[in-house]
């Protein structure tokens, strides 16, 4: 089920695919029943030509090859705002390659599907999947980069460790749209 190799991702990894994971990674350290987190991705070699201040912060040194990709957390999403009218407002500056965002959902098996009850609004859905015993909770990190590219991971609550992190490019394609469209500004 993992992409992952103990001591973290893989070199063969693309650089999105090593971004997602380090979110994922930083996430996870900070335990469940988070926010969601939105993260600009910055070319890391451009960073340290135009930013040196903001690149020694960082922690990235001159010597490191480090990733390509430098995850940067931005500002708190604002709670009680709907997750894609928030990201309906976001206008990237052209030094940011991409986004990133990760966020925790709960998650049903497709076999449920058929016994959703007709007629409930969307809070009324969201307490029956919060109440269904086949539910899961799940830390989705999803990112894309301008030129179209994306990548995500996706972390069981009840399998929480880096080698059962699923990883690919199509995992939550609503949310990889969505951020996505951040760009066509």
């Amino acid at each position: 089920m993992s992409n992952v190799s103990p001591g973290g991702p893989p070199m063969a990894a693309s650089p999105l695919t090593r971004a997602v994971l380090e979110i994922d990674e930083y996430a996870s350290g900070l335990g469940w029943d988070q926010p969601a987190r939105l993260f600009a991705l910055v070319d890391t070699a451009q960073l340290r030509t135009q930013e040196p201040g903001l690149a020694a912060q960082l922690g990235l040194d001159e010597g490191d090859a480090g990733a390509p990709l430098t995850p940067v957390e931005q500002d708190e999403i604002p709670s009680g705002t709907p997750l894609d009218e928030f990201l309906g407002t976001i206008a990237w500056p052209d030094a940011v390659a991409g986004c990133a965002l990760t966020v925790e959902r709960l998650m049903l098996p497709p076999s449920a599907e058929a016994s959703v009850p007709e007629g409930l609004d969307e809070p009324g859905l969201a307490k029956w999947v919060a109440a269904h015993p086949g539910r899961q909770e799940v830390r989705m990190t999803v990112a894309v980069l301008r030129d179209g590219a994306r990548e995500s991971a996706l972390r069981l609550r009840e399998k929480d460790s880096p080698t059962e992190v699923l990883t690919g490019s199509d995992l939550v394609p609503g949310l990889a749209e969505a951020l996505s469209a951040t760009f066509e500004a």
